[in-house]
């Protein structure tokens, strides 16, 4: 008797290219055998009944769970909860929490603590010593720790030339590093896109130079030395513009965005409500369709949440909120509603976005559906029609910009190591 056995699924498998109906034996937390009609005995059947796909299992490689220091906003635990709702079996924590995640012991915490959720929780580690901008961190301390990317995010590195020796040692520790493009002078307090909206409104707009300046100063500089240059949540049509010109002369960059930035334009902000405020912020119709093109075209390669979470009381007022919007649980239905059902992407190529790509940017293994891997699925309902209630989100803040959005396609069970971490295979919404 093996340990699980999916029955009759629509199998996504982009690694092969083949997307085909059939069964997945499981046992001891590996695929042990693929087929139609599998005769198993099994401990646990999950049916698929011929509708429902099963992905490799999704990556985030942008979360903030806001632990250690901030943990009234989210913690480990409820960050992960907030993940296997929406079908990710890794995510990867951003390192601007309390302390920063500058040292070992911080790294250790973080992922002794991640090893308890049922999912893989993995960290990044800052590129400077407290996110200050002005000394590198130990890399190789960070490294043996566990820490498998290095960023400031949160604030960008000013200084070039501490951002250029960091990529240059990325070269040596195999560690990859993520930009989070924003010139603070050319920001100046911006809080919304600079432009129509923000003239209405009467605020300080945040102007797209300083996205697209910094998108430029890094690949720059990862040029100079050869090296890997990871761009973070891309939101205007000049940093696609700039990337895919630089993919195109041979640079190694890759890039991410979040399904905000290809759904929504900052009109949302004429509603004054900061669950809408994110950094970089909503932009414009112009670079709403640039990011979907990107997306569909292979600029972009892997979409993430920025999964941001604030409590009700910070995000309560519109002009001092703090900037982020909680994404684990929305994502992937977001995908599905907007690019999959509209014809506009296969399910392989969000499979791709969401699982492949995010792994081999990260130097993780690759997790395929394939006899002998290991099994982390993520199963999805791809015609189950919802409304996005924030109260019924696992994550302790309820920031969501989709709130009252309906989509079609929702992750339904997510299973890793062999072990189902989430099931609702059974229940309406």
């Amino acid at each position: 008797m093996i340990d699980l056995l999916l029955k009759n699924y629509i199998i996504v498998n982009p690694t092969t290219e083949k997307t085909f109906t059939g069964d997945i034996a499981v046992d001891n937390g590996i695929i042990t055998d693929i087929g139609e009609n599998l005769g198993y005995s099994a401990r646990e059947i999950l049916q698929g009944q011929g509708r429902l796909a099963v992905f490799p299992g999704l990556v985030d490689m942008h979360v903030h769970f806001r632990d250690p220091g901030l943990t009234y906003k989210e913690d480990i635990e409820t960050g992960s909860e907030a993940a296997k709702a929406g079908g990710f079996t890794a995510v990867l924590c951003m390192p601007n929490t309390k302390p920063p995640v500058d040292s070992p012991e911080t790294v250790s915490y973080i992922i002794n603590k991640g090893k308890k959720t049922g999912i893989k929780v993995l960290t990044s580690a800052c590129i400077t010593k407290g996110m200050s901008g002005e000394e590198l961190c130990d890399y190789d301390a960070l490294k043996q720790a566990g820490a498998c990317a290095l960023t400031d995010d949160g604030r960008p590195v000013k200084n070039a030339e501490l951002m250029r020796q960091a990529l240059e040692l990325s070269n040596k520790n195999g560690m990859t590093v993520i930009s989070h493009c924003e010139d603070l002078d050319i920001i100046n307090g911006g809080i919304i896109n600079k432009g129509e909206v923000s003239e209405k409104l009467g605020v300080k707009g945040m102007d797209r130079a300083s996205e697209d300046y910094v998108t430029a100063r890094e690949i720059a500089l990862a040029m100079s030395c050869g090296a890997h240059i990871h761009i973070a949540h891309v939101s205007t049509k000049g940093s696609i513009d700039i990337i895919r010109a630089a993919k195109r002369d041979g640079v190694k960059v890759t890039c991410e965005t979040a399904p905000h930035y290809f759904i929504y334009t900052d009109d949302k902000l004429l509603s004054r409500d900061a669950d809408y405020r994110m950094n970089p912020p909503l932009r414009t119709e112009e670079d709403r369709k640039a990011v979907e093109q990107a997306v569909i075209d292979g600029t972009i390669d892997c979409i993430i949440t920025d999964h941001a979470p604030h409590s009700a009381d910070e995000k309560s007022d519109f002009l001092k909120a703090p900037n982020g919007v909680v994404g684990l649980e929305t994502s992937l239905a977001a995908t599905l509603t907007k690019l999959y059902h509209t014809g506009k992407v296969s399910l392989q190529k969000i499979a791709e976005l969401m699982s492949v790509n995010p792994r081999k940017i990260l130097g993780l293994p690759v997790v395929n559906i394939e006899k002998g891997d290991i099994a982390d699925l993520t199963v999805a309902d791809l015609d189950r029609e919802w409304t996005v209630v924030p109260s019924k989100l696992h994550s302790k803040s309820k920031n969501t910009v989709f709130k009252g959005e309906t989509f079609i396609g929702k992750p339904v069970a997510t299973i890793s190591n062999g072990k189902i971490v989430y099931n609702i295979l059974n229940e309406e919404n």
